[in-house]
């Protein structure tokens, strides 16, 4: 069926990359780890924890490099990871860049903070970093009982600024009373998890910036993270290179022509392979006459010349009581996901180390 995918497949589209990654390698002089995290309608994944073990897997078989660049594409996900994935890079090479076809949000922009250079074609975009949090506290949703709204760190900080630039608070009790109404529609400790990760976030930014071969200044850092939370003021907005190199100051590079097509080439190819512009939609997994079904479907993957994993959904779409003048219901359960080693590349067909 179309919406599924099997290991075949995916060998298939990895043996089309293969010589898209090494030429890629051998322009940049440099290893490539590919890094994709799907955004398909109804079937996405995000930068999470998990990918630690399957990274380690990769750079245990590329071994101690000169360079490490990841080729990145993601919406983002968990804010602890960057980090996390960053220093363990560094364990194998003296110099780590990022390559970004398109998008690289959030999580993503993060990992970029990192990078000793961070190259970016005509249509690369990072984002701010400024997270949204939830937990317990958060105030509920009135369409949604169960649920809770994400409560913004920078909406927070954007509402006590407001308060005090242009309603023109005098004094600490002016300024008491407005946070007290803010208490009193928020939680306060659902404010309290709002600034621990506004901390969160600004260490973090610092400790990857930090890391850059020969340091950086802490006027620029401070600068940095300032531009990528406060000063654009909304989590959407997308950062284009000009912007990220000329006016934010991070280590932005073009691509050579050679490059910018090839990390195209490549990057349109993930995204046909993961169908990420057709929504997934269970109801096509039924043939006509079929009640049930099982299937997998692939949301992300992790690729270099030594070795593929893909992750995996495992699922089942049931079809419900047929009502009358409407399409027959489904229902659509996930049974398991997760990270999936696919295959080991063929040692013959790989280039020397760079």
């Amino acid at each position: 069926m179309s919406n599924t995918s099997d290991k075949k497949g995916y060998k298939m589209g990895h043996s089309k990359r293969f010589k898209l990654i090494q030429q890629l390698e051998e322009e940049l002089q440099s290893a490539l780890i590919c890094y994709i995290t799907g955004d398909r309608e109804n079937l996405s994944t995000r930068i999470a924890p998990d990918i630690i073990r399957v990274f380690y897997q990769h750079l245990e078989m590329l071994g101690p490099r000169k360079k490490i660049t990841l080729f990145l594409y993601t919406r983002g996900g968990d804010l602890m990871t960057p980090f996390r994935l960053v220093s363990l890079i560094r364990e194998y090479c003296s110099f780590f860049n990022v390559l970004i076809p398109f998008r690289a949000y959030s999580a993503g922009t993060l990992i970029s903070l990192g990078a000793d250079e961070i190259i970016m074609g005509k249509l690369s975009e990072l984002s701010p970093i400024d997270p949204s949090v939830a937990n317990a506290f958060n105030p509920k949703d009135p369409h949604h009982p169960t649920a809770r709204i994400p409560v913004s760190v920078e909406d927070v900080s954007s509402y006590l600024l407001l308060a005090n630039e242009m309603a023109g608070l005098k004094g600490t009790e002016q300024a008491l009373e407005v946070f007290l109404r803010l208490s009193k529609a928020v939680h306060p400790l659902a404010l309290g998890n709002v600034y621990r990760n506004y901390a969160l976030i600004r260490s973090l930014g610092k400790k990857l910036l930090k890391m850059h071969k020969g340091g950086s200044s802490p006027e620029r850092i401070e600068n940095i993270i300032e531009n990528l939370t406060e000063k654009l003021y909304a989590h959407s907005y997308m950062i284009p290179r000009s912007e990220a190199g000329n006016r934010i100051h991070l280590n932005v590079s073009e691509p050579s022509p050679v490059v910018e097509k090839l990390m195209w080439t490549l990057y349109e190819n993930y995204e046909k392979d993961l169908q990420l512009t057709e929504p997934f939609n269970p109801a096509l997994l039924l043939e006509e006459q079929e009640i049930q079904v099982d299937f997998e479907a692939t949301g992300g993957i992790i690729e270099s010349q030594e070795r593929l994993d893909t992750f995996i959904f495992e699922g089942r779409v049931t079809r419900l009581a047929k009502q009358e003048g409407n399409t027959p219901p489904v229902s659509l359960e996930i049974l398991r996901q997760k990270w999936k080693f696919i295959k080991n590349n063929d040692k013959k067909a790989r280039k020397q180390p760079l």
